[in-house]
């Protein structure tokens, strides 16, 4: 099949326009009903230069070959999307960043999430381009992304320290109880920038499923933080709309990936606003599904150790982690796990707004 006929099935697939036109709506539907109409330009914004830019930049990507490298031993139905170009994320991450930054007003704490966001996004880029540049799929080694993780969350630990109030360090949960940590707050606080850059990551693997549940989770939160700290709100808009405009491009059949340039900026963005807001419970319910993406990984890898028989191989839990993977061998296709994804995130963050 060639590179035009590629391109007709894709921009006339009605499922993939169909999953688009639904996460636009239940967007816009949350927008109007929990933020003033005043509010709304950061989103509306970002979903317009984003979406644009994606057609200048991906032609570009497409040319310079920066395709996507197919694991092997991942689903078959994957082996087609050879080819495709990856590291999306430096077209609309830095957009989004930049109208958050603008229409958040410049805050300290706004530039503080915008410069984590970029930071992650820039351990991304760089095991992106390692791929790319070595043709494997063997970027930054775990080790050497683990350490660079950490170290711009504990620059993000220092700054809040030094510049917010004591009470940064009591984590909100239901019923009013308030659970003061102290010191071992920023170690928490660390490991969810960490945890929630990989858990987005891993939920990276389906069209249009880490770039539409990250544009749902980064409104929900937004919301949630927009009482105390409109300036956040404004940025996770932004970010949300950012979003919107690249699943335009990532929608099934996607012409291009995020590429860890995106999910690991997505991740680390989402987490540092739920700390800086003292959101920490409303940030893992409407987590819950990139938490659910990670823990089947850890219980496949465990799984499969604690099952070793003599010959070192052990059994799986899964038919494949993380999950959505396990869905698609399960017999279903893409857009029904994006789409159910898409439903069972909703839920989550309207459960939150509303309690």
């Amino acid at each position: 099949m060639n590179s035009n006929s590629t391109s007709l099935n894709r921009l006339f697939n009605p499922s993939g326009w169909l999953l688009f036109g639904f996460l636009s709506f239940v967007l816009i539907i949350i927008i109007l009903t929990f933020v003033s109409t005043a509010q709304i330009w950061p989103f509306l914004f970002a979903t317009l230069a984003s979406g644009s830019l994606g057609y200048l930049v991906v032609p570009i990507l497409q040319r310079i070959k920066a395709s996507q490298i197919i694991q092997e031993d991942g689903p078959q139905s994957h082996l087609k999307k050879a080819g495709t170009p990856t590291m999306g994320g430096i077209f609309f991450i830095p957009t989004a960043v930049i109208v958050g930054l603008i229409l958040g007003g410049f805050t300290p704490e706004v530039i503080a999430v915008a410069l984590v966001t970029l930071g992650y996004g820039f351990i991304g880029w760089v095991d992106d381009w390692q791929i790319l540049r070595k043709k494997t799929n063997l970027g930054l080694t775990p080790k050497q992304k683990l350490v660079l993780q950490i170290g711009f969350a504990i620059l993000f630990c220092v700054w809040m320290y030094f510049s917010q109030s004591t009470s940064i360090t009591n984590i909100n949960l239901p019923f009013n109880i308030i659970l003061p940590l102290g010191f071992f707050f920023w170690v928490v606080a660390s490991f969810v920038m960490v945890a929630e850059s990989n858990a987005t990551n891993l939920t990276d693997g389906v069209d249009g499923l880490a770039g539409g549940t990250c544009a749902i989770a980064f409104l929900g939160l937004g919301i949630l933080a927009g009482e105390n700290h409109p300036d956040l709100l404004a940025f996770c808009l932004a970010i949300s709309g950012g979003c919107l405009g690249f699943v335009l491009h990532n929608r099934n059949k996607a012409s291009v990936f995020m590429g860890d340039t995106g999910s690991l900026a997505l991740g680390a963005g989402l987490a540092a606003v739920g700390i800086l807001s003292q959101n920490l419970w409303g940030l893992f319910i409407i987590s819950l599904l990139f938490f659910v993406e990670s823990l089947s990984v850890i219980a496949q890898v465990a799984y499969y150790k604690a099952t070793k028989d003599a010959d070192g191989k052990g059994k799986r839990l899964l038919k494949m982690a993380p999950i959505h993977h396990h869905l698609e061998l399960s017999g279903w296709t893409e857009t029904q796990i994006v789409g159910v994804f898409y439903v069972i995130n909703t839920v989550l963050i309207l459960w939150v707004i509303n309690h």
